[in-house]
């Protein structure tokens, strides 16, 4: 069946394109343009993020015929001290960690680092320095960073390979996930950001064997240009045991496929950024413009409340001709921040953007419900002794397109079947509790894991029908903003949440202010709309996500293509 009435034009790979820049394709392009650089006196560094193929790049580093290299994995402590050092951080639990802030160089063998340096400074012919963390030895002087996207490194974790210095390549993906998220991912920023302006080449690695290379000044000026204009990240989208298929449809996606689940379309610290360069692509991470423009891209005031962080994520779930998602709950802050290490957490909301006439959402309790009584039930179940009953515990409202459900941390819900949910939420998503997954098993045949114990600890049991009626479906209500005569509803979110939500029904020019605060925007209905302002015009798509930099003050929405179009609206709320 169709769920349009006209052809999608949903742009999975969105490109900006930086003029009066080029880019190096492939090692041979990248050998020579480096060849140029270096004698026999040079100091090199070859710096990489975690994840990088250090064996395809180091057929690389063999042309150029170093006297003397240094490889970091001989100055990091062994994998088994690495592991241990992390043992506090990691947990025993299959998903959850304790966020890490310390330092890469927390995980260097100091003796060995200054014997590297003391090499470096001694040594009179050429000098290659590679791996992660080599710009801790010496900047030297020429110096590449090989970078690469978080979601290529969870591909790579499903294909056997291992976190960084470790040997767990059969490993639970889980667990290597839980290692980059909590520790790896981290350090790895902040070793990064600390030596952008060091660079003098940036590397592309996301493609196997087929490197991409900037210079430092093209990098940086494309992160520059792409903070003071509208812009997409690059959605990447996963199956899952509850998937359904609206997305196949409406996000041009492989129909053989036999569901999609999800699909990050608006989460920096996930997804890419595509830069066109003459006709190269360049995939870079998105948290490299969050890390290098972070007052541009979110405002003073964003910044200074999160730091260097997106706090807005926009996400899809799809359950059209699926499942139920598994009934969960989210922490609150003061849990998060005492178990986890996060300063805030992921209070989010379910826009219902489509939905077939049984759909539904399970949200809050139902009134009188006994807390011990519910616990004990959720644990049999997961012991298999019972069955389960929601419908007993758990309010369920019937869902229609254009609905929002607000999901203030502490809220027990899940997204029925026959739902297409865009899910805005604070970042931190991993912290999703589980407390019942409707006797299903994963994608790889196991158990999913169930978090009862979190979960019973941030439970808010006076949210119950009643007060979820009033608070937390459909709180709509019209507003009006100055000089913006369109139809404008805030839809939340709860006064318990810091993200607001406003939608606009727009038939003409429709004035918008950022206030020096990013904006995070979808066009959930209409064909298409066109962005226009201090910068080229930028045109989007249906259920497409983009983001508004904090540093453009004004831009206008207005159909194209079109008579009306409704966009939805996030930013923080202060």
């Amino acid at each position: 069946m169709s769920y349009l009435n006209f052809k999608s034009e949903y742009d999975r790979f969105p490109k900006t394109t930086i003029k009066n820049h080029r880019a190096f394709h492939g090692y041979d392009a990248i050998y020579q343009e480096l060849n140029k650089k270096i004698n026999n006196r040079s100091v090199v560094v070859f710096d990489y993020y975690p994840g990088v193929d250090e064996k395809e790049v180091y057929e690389l580093i063999k042309r150029f015929n170093f006297s003397l290299e240094i490889n970091m994995y001989d100055i990091f402590k062994d994998g088994k001290t690495m592991t241990e050092q992390m043992k506090y951080n990691l947990t025993d639990d299959r998903v959850f960690g304790k966020m890490y802030y310390g330092n890469l160089v927390d995980f260097i063998d100091e003796e060995k680092l200054e014997e590297a340096k003391n090499k470096v400074k001694e040594h009179h012919g050429s000098t290659i320095i590679y791996g992660v963390g080599a710009g801790l030895v010496s900047h030297g002087d020429l110096y590449i960073y090989f970078d690469m996207a978080r979601w290529e490194i969870q591909l790579r974790y499903r294909k056997s390979m291992p976190n960084y210095n470790c040997d767990n390549y059969d490993e639970d993906i889980l667990k290597k996930y839980k290692r980059g998220y909590f520790i790896e991912w981290r350090i790895a920023d902040k070793h990064k950001a600390e030596r952008f302006n060091c660079f003098d080449y940036v590397v592309d690695t996301n493609k196997s064997n087929d490197p991409k290379m900037i210079s430092s000044d093209t990098f940086i000026d494309s992160l520059k240009q792409l903070a003071q204009k509208p812009f997409r990240t690059v959605p990447y989208f996963d199956p899952g045991v509850w998937g359904g298929q609206w997305m196949k449809e409406v996000c041009n996606l492989d129909v053989n496929q036999p569901n999609y689940a999800w699909s990050f379309d608006g989460v920096p610290e996930e997804n890419s950024i595509l830069f066109d360069y003459d006709g190269v692509t360049v995939e870079l991470p998105a948290m490299d413009l969050v890390l290098y423009q972070p007052k541009e891209l979110l405002g003073e005031q964003v910044y200074s409340r999160f730091g260097a962080e997106f706090p807005i994520r926009f996400d899809f779930l799809d359950t059209v001709e699926g499942q139920n998602l598994s009934l969960q709950v989210h922490p609150l802050t003061e849990y998060i921040k005492k178990n986890f290490g996060m300063s805030y957490t992921q209070d989010e909301s379910y826009y219902i953007l489509d939905a077939k006439e049984d759909a539904h959402v399970y949200l809050g309790l139902k009134e009188g419900i006994q807390p011990n009584e519910m616990i004990s039930d959720l644990e049999s179940a997961q012991r298999g002794e019972i069955v389960f009953d929601a419908d007993k515990y758990i309010n369920k409202f019937p869902a229609k397109k254009h609905d929002h459900f607000l999901i203030p941390a502490g809220t027990c819900h899940c997204s029925g079947k026959n739902a297409m949910v865009l899910e805005i939420s604070a970042t931190p998503y991993i912290f999703t509790f589980k407390l019942w997954d409707w006797q299903r098993l994963g994608l790889d045949g196991l158990p999913r894991p169930i978090n009862i114990e979190h979960g019973k600890h941030v439970i808010q049991w006076d949210r119950t029908t009643k007060w979820v009626k009033e608070n937390l479906v459909n709180a709509t209500y019209e507003v009006k903003e100055e000089g913006n005569d369109c139809k404008i509803e805030h839809t939340g979110l709860h006064e318990l949440e810091f993200i607001e939500t406003r939608r606009y029904t727009i038939n003409n020019d429709s004035l918008h202010k950022t206030h020096g605060t990013v904006n995070m925007l979808n066009l959930i209905d209409g064909k298409s709309a066109i962005i226009e302002g201090n910068f080229e015009p930028f045109i989007v798509h249906y259920a497409e996500t983009f983001i508004i930099p904090a540093s453009i003050n004004e831009y206008t929405i207005k159909p194209y293509d079109c008579d009306e179009v409704k966009v939805l609206k996030a930013y923080v709320r202060f």
